[in-house]
């Protein structure tokens, strides 16, 4: 999700908050780590492989910084120039070296290197450090000017599932460390842009994204479904068939008519994504974007009621609404994985004093079915037999 309008001010770093939060870490950490001291936070893993370096450590100090407050602007300063200032380094220091058994193994495929995470996290919050202890002297002019933001709450649970499905993973390197030569599972994607006034949204699969619009669900999209009239006979056009087995499925097993992976379905189910836009007019609260854990159980037209009674018992604070949802899907007999994220285009507080949060009906239904005629055709295109 990325942005390209501001939130209420009452969400950006004011310039009073800067020095404060300065102050208040590097009282807590007047020194930087010495090489016996624990770390503020969780290490991620125990090696990381190159490609990985720069967005694990950025996700471990968001969420350092996150978790004690720090502005989001701020936070998001003082990660990219700590990260920039790491990544100019060599960081052959933390170099891994594979055990002899393994190097006997992969004599003839190209070498992959593993640095010590623990160590590069060691460096990482001493250059962290030190950004923060000049920037407490004199803060440099870019990160007192407001940023364009939202508020946005995340969050996701394995729920009864075997394991967590929704993860990021770099593949090839995962391919490597794990000697796959060609993954069997697959995932479904949905994302959000905002590039000024216009929305761009993108789904491959069953995840989903709607948009609320003055208490009112605003439906962006069709999730790829073998059910869908057009699905099915795309797929029966290429040799397949859709058949109802606890529910509508390609070929008697998957679930969806689109996924990233799942090769073994190809062509059949296809690999390639939905896409469309729509202008903002100003007057919208909130995207939410589900997979299908949440949308499974939990109809569009509910979401609204739901979002609003958090707010209400919140006094107005969303930044745990998304927990309130995923726990809303589980107690409906969701036993997926469940991931949702809620972002906030109007700030929660305004949204609950003037009550235009509503509970769902068949108009809002009409309208949501009107609105879709603002969005631009969906970008397809037919998978061709491989």
């Amino acid at each position: 999700m990325a942005s390209g309008a501001p939130q209420n001010n009452s969400q950006m770093a004011c310039g009073a908050e800067i020095p404060g939060f300065l102050d208040a870490l590097l009282q807590d950490f007047p020194a930087p780590l010495s090489p016996d001291s624990p770390l503020p936070w969780k290490a991620p893993g125990t090696t990381l492989s190159q490609e990985e370096v720069e967005a694990e450590l950025a996700e471990l100090a968001m969420g350092f910084l996150s978790s004690r407050n720090a502005p989001p602007s701020l936070a998001a300063a003082l990660t990219h120039e700590a990260l920039s200032h790491l990544l100019k380094t060599d960081l052959s220091e933390f170099r891994k070296l594979p055990r002899q058994e393994e190097e006997d193994e992969e004599e003839e495929k190209a070498p992959m290197t593993l640095l010590d995470a623990k160590g590069l996290a060691r460096s990482f919050f001493n250059q962290l450090w030190e950004v923060c202890d000049q920037w407490q002297k004199q803060v440099p002019l870019t990160t007192w000017t407001p940023q364009q933001q939202w508020l946005v709450s995340i969050h996701a649970i394995r729920n009864t599932r075997r394991k967590m499905e929704d993860r990021h993973v770099f593949l090839p390197t995962f391919n490597q460390l794990f000697g796959l030569s060609r993954l069997q599972s697959g995932t479904t994607g949905v994302c959000a842009l905002i590039t000024g006034t216009t929305l761009h949204v993108a789904w491959l699969g069953d995840s989903q994204v709607i948009l609320v619009q003055q208490g009112q669900v605003v439906k962006l999209m069709e999730p790829h479904k073998p059910e869908r009239q057009d699905e099915r006979a795309r797929i029966e056009a290429l040799g397949g068939f859709v058949s109802f087995m606890d529910c509508w499925r390609v070929n008697g097993t998957l679930a969806v008519s689109r996924a990233i992976g799942d090769v073994f379905q190809k062509p059949y189910v296809s690999g390639e994504a939905d896409a469309a836009s729509w202008e903002l007019t100003g007057f919208e609260d909130y995207l939410l974007l589900a997979c299908d854990g949440f949308f499974d159980v939990v109809p569009h037209q509910e979401v609204p009621s739901l979002v609003h009674n958090h707010l209400v018992r919140q006094q107005g604070c969303g930044l745990h609404v998304a927990e309130d949802l995923v726990a809303a899907a589980r107690e409906r007999g969701s036993h997926d994985n469940i991931t949702v994220m809620v972002v906030f285009l109007r700030d929660p507080q305004e949204l609950l004093k003037s009550k235009i949060q509503g509970t769902g009906n068949s108009q809002a239904d009409v309208r949501s079915q009107n609105l879709l005629s603002g969005f631009s055709e969906p970008e397809t295109n037919t998978p061709q037999r491989s």
